[in-house]
């Protein structure tokens, strides 16, 4: 993985969901095992978000947030990690939009246009998702030029009105993976 030079890299945008075991720490964990992944880095995270479950809705409540990461250029790496993130933190997929200890979905990567059966970038119910689209407001920079900001913000338009998420906290990241100089 660590094949990409540093000036190969992109940016990616991951949002996370929690709603069994103990939430907050499985999903800081989740972002501790992505920032220690060779050719990962996490920039930022998100404040988290607890938020009432969409689709199967007879399961407990949610956390969600979401992270911007440097990574590599091939999105199918990111997401084979994220997987296996899900699968070492006890991801069980049983029913669909169902109860789970941790959810990573790859929402957007520096503009690619993606539709396999494997990944479809950007994500096909990104749009839809106050849970998706409220934490990447925290991380999405301002002067982001791809459209990113203004395709949420025209979402977050549509969804007005949508009840079921709060703030839970503030989530602080500091990378332990920043350059060191050498």
């Amino acid at each position: 993985m660590n094949a990409h030079s540093t000036s190969e890299s992109s940016e990616a945008y991951i949002a996370l969901g929690a709603n069994l075991g103990d939430r907050e720490d499985t999903l800081l964990e989740a972002i501790r095992r992505l920032d220690e992944t060779p050719g990962v880095t996490v920039i930022e995270c998100s404040n988290i978000y607890e938020t009432e479950p969409v689709g199967y809705v007879d399961q407990p409540l949610f956390l969600n947030m979401a992270v911007r990461v440097r990574t590599g250029p091939d999105p199918y790496v990111l997401l084979h990690v994220m997987q296996q993130i899900e699968k070492d933190l006890g991801r069980v997929r049983h029913v669909r939009w169902g109860p789970r200890t941790v959810d990573l979905d790859l929402i957007w990567m520096e503009g690619l246009r993606e539709n396999t059966e494997e990944l479809t970038l950007p994500h096909p119910r990104m749009q839809e998702r106050l849970f998706v689209l409220v934490p990447l407001t925290d991380i999405v920079p301002m002067d982001e030029t791809s459209g990113l900001r203004t395709e949420i913000r025209a979402a977050m338009d549509r969804l007005d009105g949508k009840e079921g998420l709060q703030l839970w906290k503030t989530c602080n990241w500091h990378s332990v993976s920043a350059p060191s100089g050498s």
